[in-house]
């Protein structure tokens, strides 16, 4: 699919300012939608939209389906009289700069249990109709989701292959008992899941009526403490026990010496070819109830894979395998038409990674971090470089894993500076950032997205994640006093002259 020239601006929204430990679904979210028509933006890019997981990242969910509780916006709860104002007071323990997870999730959890427990006892015929609609709409996943929270927080968190065999094996009468015996928390998750699912719904309208687009973000692989692996289990490689023997990574690469051992159960292909890719259907249908645009993460695991032995420390040893290929993008274009996807191909890309992609037209990534060698010797061949790139293309100064350009500037060496100052044909690198977000916009690629932080020139500090690393990332946030008229007169500019707006 062939996208519109346009450009836009990477910004998750637990990022956003407002008074409740972490950007929420709030009105700061319309003012962020407000910023981005006034700097000619078109597309808001964010992350997945689903719960954090291990080391609060955002691609390690309790589901494939499900909103993230933390973006419920409080405030709203409270006008429908399920919380006071003395519930809204932020705790003495929250950041305007970083969100600390540890005060804020356990602060707005209880809140959004007592909203809960309002609404049961006062609920309003149009709101029981509206949350029933919602239940028996989204009842294909958020059944076993609503259950499966529910008895994971009775089993202290652990592993659910660690549950009794009855429920970890989903015998149908223990599966009974318990949906019986916890009907009342049972309905708090779906509770929370019909909260996101309204505000966001709301917020999205707003952005579409103003010309703005929403880019999601959809990983390729899911927590295996997660509902869906939980309920599908026979489409995972699992052993008997629901354990896994081998689990997801990449090799060594440009982010790590020892790569990444992500510690995602892989998939069965052979049974979800078995079944004609009804589940990955699924999660396409639903992600875009959600977004416009999907971007898909980690893109070449469909072409090939590497499993690491679940033993393993670290990535290094490990193998590749093929993957599912053509044949999952013809299922899901058959069932769904053709989707406007943008294909994540960071990383070790081989021929049929590129095949793959060409075949169903989607854009690829570029990302100007990775552009410049310091000797130049493959500038012709370098994927990175504008003046190689197809207008199929999408791309970045850096991605939530890069470094901030004013960090990626200040690590950089002597000849790295100089070829990126050579190349762009500018004395200095003073405005490194803009400099950067310039030759995207100039570039002959379809759509250009900036991080925010590059927007706003921060360094390194400001980087949202370092992969490899599993804790003190996914925290930065913004304020608006950063946010000066100039930042958003400036992309305008660069929107109009490269038609982009």
């Amino acid at each position: 699919m062939t996208f519109p020239r346009a450009s836009g601006v990477l910004l998750h929204p637990t990022s956003l300012p407002g008074p409740h430990g972490c950007g929420d679904l709030g009105p700061a979210a319309y003012h962020f939608v407000d910023w981005l028509v006034t700097a000619k933006q078109r597309l808001w890019q964010i992350l997945p939209l689903g719960g954090i997981g291990p080391g609060n990242s955002p691609y390690m969910s309790s589901s494939a389906f499900a909103g993230n509780l933390l973006l419920i916006d409080l405030a709203e709860l409270q006008q429908h009289g399920w919380l006071d104002d003395a519930d809204l007071l932020p705790d003495a323990g929250f950041s305007d700069a970083r969100v600390h997870f540890g005060a804020v999730v356990p602060w707005r959890m209880a809140r959004l249990q007592q909203a809960a427990a309002r609404f049961a006892h006062n609920i309003s015929a149009a709101d029981q109709v509206d949350f029933a609609d919602f239940c028996l709409h989204h009842a294909v996943w958020l059944e076993d989701y609503a259950l499966f929270m529910t008895l994971a927080e009775l089993h202290g968190g652990r592993d659910w292959c660690d549950w009794p065999a009855p429920l970890a094996r989903r015998a149908p009468q223990a599966l009974q008992q318990a949906s019986s015996a916890h009907a009342e928390r049972i309905a708090f998750w779906k509770f929370g899941q019909w909260c996101f699912y309204r505000q966001w719904k709301k917020l999205r309208a707003y952005a579409n009526e103003r010309g703005v687009k929403i880019v999601g973000d959809a990983p390729i692989f899911i927590a295996c403490q997660s509902a869906e692996v939980w309920a599908r289990q026979e489409l995972f490689e699992l052993d008997a026990d629901g354990r896994m023997t081998v689990i997801a990574g990449v090799p060594p690469d440009f982010f790590s010496a020892t790569g990444q051992r992500w510690g995602n159960p892989l998939y069965r292909w052979s049974a979800h070819a078995a079944e004609g890719h009804a589940w990955w259907i699924e999660r396409v249908r639903r992600i875009f109830e959600l977004v416009d645009i999907v971007r898909i993460d980690h893109f070449r695991g469909f072409a090939g894979y590497w499993e690491i032995p679940a033993s393993e420390p670290n990535a290094i040893r490990g193998r590749w395998l093929p993957g599912p290929g053509a044949a999952l993008f013809h299922a899901i274009e058959a069932a769904l038409g053709e989707l406007p996807i943008i294909a994540e191909d960071l990383g070790v890309i081989t021929p049929d990674v590129d095949a793959l992609r060409h075949e169903f037209g989607l854009p690829g990534m570029r990302i100007l971090q990775f552009a410049f060698g310091e000797d130049g010797a493959n500038d012709n061949t370098n994927a990175y470089l504008p003046h190689n790139f197809e207008r199929n293309t999408v791309v970045y100064t850096g991605t939530h894993d890069n470094n901030t350009t004013q960090g990626w500037w200040a690590e950089a060496s002597p000849a790295l500076r100089q070829r990126v100052l050579d190349y762009l044909g500018t004395g200095d690198g003073n405005d490194i950032h803009w400099q950067l977000i310039r030759a995207a916009c100039a570039s002959v690629a379809d759509t250009a997205i900036h991080p925010l932080q590059d927007v706003l020139g921060l360094g390194g500090e400001h980087r949202m994640n370092l992969p490899g690393q599993g804790e003190g990332h996914w925290e930065w946030r913004f304020a608006w006093h950063q946010v000066q008229p100039l930042h958003a007169e400036r992309l305008a500019r660069l929107g109009t002259l490269y038609r982009r707006e």
